[in-house]
């Protein structure tokens, strides 16, 4: 499958699963079909399913190697776990090979050293634990687990996450309380450096706690982008708002931001649901807009 690489740091993409997903006009409420029409090159970058006419969703944790240290940057929607949400029905009680396809990349769960969940949503954060004689455990037990301290806070009762979005809260429940109580996690917020060369910034917007991981190694930056952008024509519209936003007017400003400084940067970005090739970088386009241009593995 191939890598990416950030300077020294070697970035690989580890597929839960790869679906149709939303419609476009549910996932983005001001959709417009002619965005292809004048944008073409998206026809090639951001597929719409044939056959249910839903854009492609692909759930999946990045793979990071930096400095002797294994992370894993989200952990995708786990085995076994009850979603009952409408929303949530293609998370509902799986059952993938996702630790044989870590494997395939070298790793055991006892191999990963990091596990950083960018926020706390039913598709970032489902491997922190498996079931186990009927308990949720630590799929990593040798990991520490980076959490926001704030987007933890915000999920406790009454808190502005918790009450907006009340159908994440069982996620909550089964995949970062039981890591809390084992005693494995780092709390982090904006402007934190995990390890030399790697930063967390604030990202509001999606939940008023995400938070974006910024890499910088031999001069290069990588960028995961977390769910600032749920698929590549928000490079090319970033006003256009994912209906999963807790707060749809920060949403867009944020997007904006990450999209200003990554092209400045000239930042390799890591979505976490981007069709295939997954990865890319942002250009900026005459208009004074953004481009995405696809980066595959090599």
């Amino acid at each position: 499958m191939g890598a990416w690489r950030i300077g020294d740091v070697v970035v690989e993409r580890v597929e839960e699963f790869s679906s149709p997903g939303f419609p476009p006009s549910m996932q983005f409420p001001a959709y417009d079909p002619s965005i292809f029409e004048e944008f073409p090159e998206l026809k090639g970058i951001d597929r719409i399913d044939p056959a249910t006419g839903n854009t492609f969703a692909s759930i999946h944790t990045w793979l990071v190697r930096a400095g002797g240290e294994v992370i894993l940057v989200d952990t995708a929607s786990g085995n076994h776990k009850v979603r009952t949400d409408p929303k949530y029905a293609r998370f509902h009680m799986l059952a993938t090979d996702y630790l044989g396809r870590l494997a395939e990349k070298g790793v055991r769960p006892d191999d990963v050293t990091l596990v950083v969940n960018t926020h706390m949503h039913v598709d970032h954060s489902g491997w922190n634990t498996r079931l186990e004689d009927g308990r949720w455990v630590p799929t990593f037990p040798r990991a520490r687990y980076v959490f926001g301290a704030e987007e933890y806070r915000n999920w406790q009762p009454g808190g502005p996450t918790a009450t907006a979005q009340p159908e994440g809260i069982p996620v909550v429940e089964d995949s970062v309380v039981p890591v809390v109580e084992a005693g494995l996690v780092d709390w982090i917020g904006d402007g934190d450096e995990l390890r030399p060369g790697i930063t967390f910034h604030a990202a509001p917007g999606h939940t008023s706690g995400q938070l974006i991981m910024r890499v910088e190694s031999g001069g290069e930056v990588g960028v995961f982008t977390a769910d600032t952008m749920h698929r590549a024509m928000q490079v090319f519209k970033p006003d256009l708002n994912c209906f999963l936003c807790e707060d749809n007017t920060l949403a867009p400003v944020t997007r904006r931001r990450i999209l200003d400084a990554c092209a400045e940067a000239e930042a390799l970005i890591f979505p976490a649901h981007f069709d295939r090739p997954h990865a890319g970088r942002v250009k900026r386009r005459e208009d004074g807009g953004y481009r995405f241009e696809p980066v595959p593995p090599s």
